[in-house]
């Protein structure tokens, strides 16, 4: 449900990150232009208000990502799509680097609120407003858009920002796999009440946007019930993640890269029992980061 590089056409790549833009953007970008044009007297402040659009959630995306490198995270994609823009970051399993990696985004938005009201104010005094209707309703536009996306995306429905900004908040009480749980939850009720705003509206665009959040959301549930399980599992106090903590559980939950096969990576020293190949690189399951098991020796958890 998530756009990836596949379909996508490859813009430019800045700062290290790689910027694509999915075909069915080029189709809606089209349709949506052309209920814009009839606004204006001159066709050009439609195509204009539209490419602020595209500027405005790209630089909302390259917040998050550069702010998910601020922590330590990975961020190298980001793909535009008709339902907005997804940057696919991967910051460090910890709540507060979660926390400014998902903030980041709206901040862009809220900085681009007083920079956008200063331009319309600037020009106004000019007197250039007056001259110029078109440059009137395009400076109300863009400033209206911005400020629609950052309410938006403050919505507490996972997976939008407000969503995952409210989970990261709830980590810190609950715990990695409840506080996903009752974000989710949460994004559920929030679900249902968009979906009787689209009905309300008749608008077809809301309720295409609250399936594919609803969805969504509906794996980030499972995924939370897959954690909570691995949480209340028994664990190998000798053992901790370079990265998040986290004391590894007992059982076969490492796959052999050569034979395939399940086993305890830390039952046999990261060697497969089937096939005798060596795990290079232990993946975590809280976290999911991989590193090398010597690396897990709780008593050396400092190197």
């Amino acid at each position: 449900m998530t756009p990836t590089r596949q379909s996508s056409f490859r813009l430019f790549r800045l700062w290290g990150i790689d910027v694509h833009v999915h075909w069915s953007w080029f189709v809606v970008a089209f349709y949506s232009i052309s209920t814009r044009v009839p606004n204006y007297a001159a066709p050009v402040w439609g195509v204009l208000e539209y490419l602020v659009l595209f500027l405005i959630v790209l630089l909302h995306e390259f917040g998050h990502a550069l702010a998910c490198r601020q922590v330590g995270g990975s961020a190298d994609q980001i793909v535009l799509w008709p339902l907005g823009g997804v940057a696919y970051v991967a910051p460090p399993s910890r709540p507060g680097a979660t926390l400014w990696s998902i903030a980041a985004g709206p901040l862009v938005n809220v900085a681009l609120v007083p920079v956008f009201i200063g331009i319309f104010y600037a020009v106004r005094a000019a007197g250039v407003l007056n001259q110029n209707p078109d440059l009137h309703a395009f400076l109300r536009a863009i400033i209206w858009m911005n400020v629609s996306l950052l309410a938006f995306n403050l919505l507490p429905v996972y997976p939008l920002d407000g969503g995952q900004i409210l989970r990261s908040l709830l980590w810190y009480p609950l715990g990695k796999a409840r506080s996903l749980m009752a974000a989710t939850v949460i994004g559920f009720i929030g679900g249902v009440g968009l979906a009787a705003f689209a009905v309300w509206l008749r608008s077809p665009w809301i309720g295409i946007m609250t399936f594919f959040l609803s969805s969504n959301c509906w794996r980030s549930f499972q995924s939370a019930q897959a954690l909570r399980k691995i949480e209340q599992l028994p664990r190998r106090s000798e053992f901790a993640c370079p990265v998040c903590h986290a004391s590894p559980p007992i059982g076969n939950f490492w796959q052999c890269p050569q034979c395939r096969q399940p086993f305890d990576a830390f039952a046999t020293g990261a060697q497969c029992p089937h096939c005798s190949a060596t795990l290079e690189l232990t993946p975590c399951p809280d976290c999911g980061t991989a590193r090398g098991q010597r690396s897990w020796d709780a008593s050396i958890r400092d190197v």
